[in-house]
């Protein structure tokens, strides 16, 4: 009996079948609501997924980012079957998150993701943190990132596990009615009378085919506020709140007011990461620290503090500066 519920369970993962979507999943990005019904299948697959043509909508191609509308039958190919999928993540990797949950209810999870960490899999990456999660929670019906972090900045990050709950946090984004708190080593001394930065932000992409976060009068408005700074020897650490979400948004920031992050080897400054990597730095100096927000199913305020290896650099930076 358990031979023949197995064999039934692997022909139903490597079928192709139709999904009708419901009310529940209405206006959702296509992309996102394949994420949920080809679990564990990382984001590049997904992507190969619809270029080919092998997801249909309504018998017809569809982009990523089309809005499914209530009664769309949706055709999703045979995917590799989940057990495989959970055997490409690590087991280090599994214990790592597992430790790196720091609150957790009904509705969410909050995680310390590690700097190094991509928030999902894709080019050249076979997992990130939202594979590595519903790989350590097979249980869940469904897991989906609340929001992203970039792959080297650590901090709090929040998964939800129902759809209720992802629709409230991103109301509650789209409102401002989130915070999101940063802290982050930038070069030099930022004036004390600096409190906010105002710069329109645009996505392009660079000669390699990577998207970049440019000033540009015409981009979309991005708002960092600078609620706190302390001196280390010739820079200093900021406490910055995002008003709005936008990609790099700090890193382009902090490299438009003249003071680029630390350890940053896109937007900042080489001789500066070189003075920093003395200091032990060996990575992006910009941590998640605080992530709080009220929805209608869950509220949560979680505060994690910048580990030991950046408390380290900046304890570095005292000690030659005394």
């Amino acid at each position: 009996m358990k031979q023949d519920a197995h064999k039934a369970e692997l022909t139903a993962r490597t079928a192709v079948r139709t999904e009708v979507i419901t009310a529940a999943d209405a206006g959702r990005r296509l992309d996102n609501v394949l994420m949920n019904l080809i679990k564990h299948a990382p984001k590049g697959l997904i992507y190969k997924l619809l270029r080919s043509g092998q997801v249909r909508v309504n018998s017809g191609r569809a982009k990523p980012d089309y809005r499914v509308i209530e009664g769309d039958r949706v055709r999703v190919p045979p995917v590799i079957p989940n057990s495989a999928e959970r055997d490409t993540v690590p087991p280090s990797r599994l214990e790592q998150l597992r430790g790196a949950i720091v609150h957790e209810d009904a509705h969410l999870i909050v995680v310390n993701k590690p700097s190094g960490l991509a928030c999902h899999g894709g080019t050249g990456l076979s997992y990130g943190v939202i594979e590595v999660m519903r790989a350590l929670r097979p249980e869940l019906t469904r897991l989906d990132l609340a929001h992203r972090l970039d792959r080297e900045t650590s901090g709090c990050l929040v998964l939800t596990k129902d759809l209720g709950t992802l629709q409230a946090f991103h109301g509650a984004l789209r409102e401002r009615e989130t915070c999101k708190q940063y802290v982050a080593l930038l070069r030099g001394h930022v004036p004390d009378d600096l409190m906010r930065i105002d710069a329109h932000l645009n996505t392009r992409r660079n000669e390699h085919g990577e998207r970049r976060a440019e000033v540009e009068e015409g981009g979309k408005a991005a708002a960092t506020v600078v609620e706190q700074r302390r001196r280390y020897g010739a820079n200093t650490l900021v406490r910055l709140r995002l008003e709005t979400g936008r990609m790099h948004q700090i890193r382009a920031h902090a490299r438009y007011i003249g003071h680029p992050i630390a350890g940053d080897r896109e937007y900042g400054d080489a001789k500066f990461n070189r003075e920093m990597k003395r200091h032990g730095l060996r990575r992006l100096f910009l941590h998640a620290e605080r992530i709080a927000v009220t929805a209608s199913t869950s509220s949560v305020d979680v505060v994690v503090p910048p580990g030991p290896d950046l408390e380290a650099v900046l304890e570095s930076i005292e000690r030659a500066a005394s």
